[in-house]
């Protein structure tokens, strides 16, 4: 017995000095590593707390509860749009299967805040409620279906647009009421029940739907919490006496509840091509409340996020404002306001586009000392279909009036004696593209909340961008960029560290990879904003990264990529572009002592728009105006620029 213990313990002795001898013979340390290698251990993948792949999410859909949805006829719960974001078939309103390409990561499900659920009780025929005038009349229309269906929903959102909603009717349908309350704690069940920490997350949020006569102003408000604390409050509206159109009684609103549930909230801004101008104010608001420091201080707080592309037109760029931008004019929706009560004119535009609100929140910053427009940038749905949809080739419209069939093209959206926005008009857009270091609502807000987050007109490419001040090509070069990027400058939605001394510009490390059965990539653009000696906001878009074949022209303008869509069969190959671009781009026009922000736009090669895949699939024609191809794009979150002084 003594033998073999001794035997047994030579042998661990040993063994440990074989491990001691191993490590002493050169085990990879920081200390051993090569200095050209950007790891902090031999294993690449080791020690890393930064995120490594975007989720992708929809931050805007709205299901049978809300007031409009119903009414053009959605009958699906929130239950049937979580089973669907995470990649179950299910059945339309309009009868027809539908599934997602691919699962969804996240989803916030945002039915209007104001009357939710009562056109469902409409449809199901409550007698207590029908007794009401409004409710009759847009009862009828439910019943007979079609375009009387979609007329009394139009007929709903002017109503409510233009304040003249039923009070006692609106009552029972508002917080304070028993019908409400339960409702809402339905909702909160729903996300409860299909949020998956690790797998798929379900976001409690709803829509504020402010509308000054017509004009859009909605916010989605997410909470970082689950049920213990959503359940100690119920949805802000914006009705009287209960409620305000007003941002900031909504910033109250976000605080009453941070304060009270010691919880975490924040508000998406809606797309702001429907607000006639007041989305981005400059100088006052809509009702002539001057912008104040409590303004652009509470602004800059509770609203991190702009939602820059969805279902109702692209709200990055517009002609009119960035005429030396090729791209500007895209999905542009420039007609009038929600209901088309007020026709568009050109000086509204620079308060409802996101690049200019950027330009403009700079400006604000000068004289009031903070920016209230320093946003990330996301794209979402606005579905009121219950699908969260923004794919071109599985488009189900905005909702369900428009959902697949051979008419709906050519059906006008909304008409009257302001203009017309036709059915062909409806855009395949948008998703939100989340940098978080985990799947569960803590780690996705805790990303929106940091703004490393950036938006798509619904293509799931991936994007990256950095800025700092010594980028070289060699980081790119690396195939592992993020790391360097995380330790030596600044991701998406962040400012720019401390300018070193000397004689330096900023230097912005870019690079994304295109959607794995998407199309290949056109272009990788920087579009920088600033404040000149003047005070007067300016603009530059630089082309950065290109597929090969091309080059800059003296004005720094590039050739087309082609087009190899084909129109007849709604198909196109990726014989051109790129799989992959990057760049270490260095500002060739940086002034020290200029503000600035700086975010990429990427632009894959054009690919069959929705309309061409309708006119395929029903053996009809596409309508005069329609366009028959597209470019899908990205936009970053912004970097900015502070001189130190």
């Amino acid at each position: 017995m003594r033998l073999v213990l001794s035997a047994t313990f030579t042998a661990v002795v040993l063994l440990f000095s074989s491990i001691a001898v191993a490590q002493d013979a050169g085990t990879a340390t920081k200390e051993t590593l090569s200095g050209a290698y950007t790891g902090s251990a031999y294993s690449p993948y080791a020690n890393r707390a930064f995120p490594e792949r975007p989720l992708w999410g929809d931050s805007h859909l709205h299901t049978g509860l809300s007031m409009d949805a119903a009414l053009f006829g959605n009958r699906l719960s929130p239950r049937d749009a979580y089973r669907f974001a995470r990649g179950e078939e299910v059945v339309a309103s309009s009868g027809q299967r539908v599934r997602l390409s691919r699962p969804l990561d996240w989803l916030v499900v945002a039915d209007h805040s104001d009357g939710m659920g009562m056109v469902s009780d409409i449809a199901a025929g409550k007698p207590d409620l029908l007794a009401y005038e409004q409710a009759a009349r847009w009862g009828a229309g439910m019943r007979a279906g079609g375009d009387a269906s979609i007329a009394a929903a139009l007929d709903l959102i002017s109503t409510f647009s233009q304040g003249k909603m039923d009070p006692e009717m609106f009552a029972l349908y508002s917080p304070g009421s028993k019908i409400y309350k339960n409702l809402w704690e339905k909702v909160i069940d729903d996300a409860e029940m299909f949020n998956d920490p690790g797998h798929f997350t379900a976001l409690i949020g709803f829509e504020w739907t402010s509308l000054i006569q017509g004009n859009n102003m909605h916010r989605v408000v997410i909470m970082r919490d689950g049920a213990v604390r959503a359940r100690q409050v119920v949805p802000y509206t914006t009705q009287a006496p209960v409620g305000s159109p007003d941002p900031r009684d909504l910033w109250k609103y976000l605080a009453r509840y941070e304060e009270k549930t010691n919880g975490e909230i924040l508000a998406i801004a809606h797309n702001g091509n429907l607000s006639n101008g007041i989305m981005f104010p400059l100088e006052a608001q809509w009702n002539g409340s001057v912008l104040d420091e409590s303004y652009v201080t509470q602004r800059d707080k509770w609203e991190p996020l702009y939602e820059i592309t969805q279902i109702k037109g692209d709200g990055e760029a517009h002609p009119f404002l960035s005429p030396d931008d090729e791209f500007a004019d895209y999905e542009n929706w420039d007609i009038g306001n929600l209901d088309v009560s007020v026709a568009k004119t050109n000086d509204m535009l620079a308060g409802e586009y996101g690049r200019e609100a950027l330009k403009r929140g700079l400006q604000i910053e000068t004289r009031l000392g903070t920016n209230p427009y320093k946003f990330g940038i996301i794209g979402a749905t606005d579905s009121h279909t219950g699908l969260a949809l923004a794919e071109e080739d599985n488009f189900f419209g905005k909702h369900t009036g428009y959902e697949p069939k051979p008419g709906r093209m050519t059906h006008p959206f909304m008409q009257n004696e302001n203009g017309t926005i036709m059915g062909w008009q409806l855009v395949a857009s948008g998703l939100a593209a989340v940098w978080a270091t985990e799947n569960t609502r803590e780690a996705i807000f805790d990303a929106m909340q940091r703004k490393e987050v950036y938006g798509t007109t619904g293509s799931r490419m991936s994007l990256r961008l950095f800025g700092g001040w010594n980028f070289t090509d060699q980081d790119l070069n690396s195939r592992m960029p993020a790391v360097v990027g995380y330790e030596r400058g600044t991701p998406m939605g962040g400012d720019l560290r401390a300018k070193p001394d000397g004689d330096v510009a900023p230097s912005f490390m870019v690079y994304a990879l295109r959607d794995p059965i998407g199309a290949n990539l056109d272009r990788i653009q920087i579009i920088k904003g600033w404040v000149d000696g003047n005070g007067d906001t300016q603009e530059h878009v630089y082309n950065v990264a290109w597929s090969p074949g091309r080059s800059l022209d003296s004005d720094g303008k590039l050739p087309a990529v082609g087009n190899t869509v084909d129109v007849a069969n709604a198909n196109w190959t990726n014989s051109i572009g790129a799989g992959d671009l990057g760049a270490v781009w260095t500002d060739p026009d940086f002034d020290s002592n200029q503000k600035a922000f700086y975010y990429a736009r990427v632009l894959e090669i054009p690919t069959p728009r929705w309309t061409t895949y309708d006119a395929f699939r029903f053996g009809i024609d596409i309508p005069e105006g329609a366009p028959t191809s597209t470019q899908e794009r990205a936009y970053s979150s912004p970097i900015w620029y502070t001189p130190a002084n």
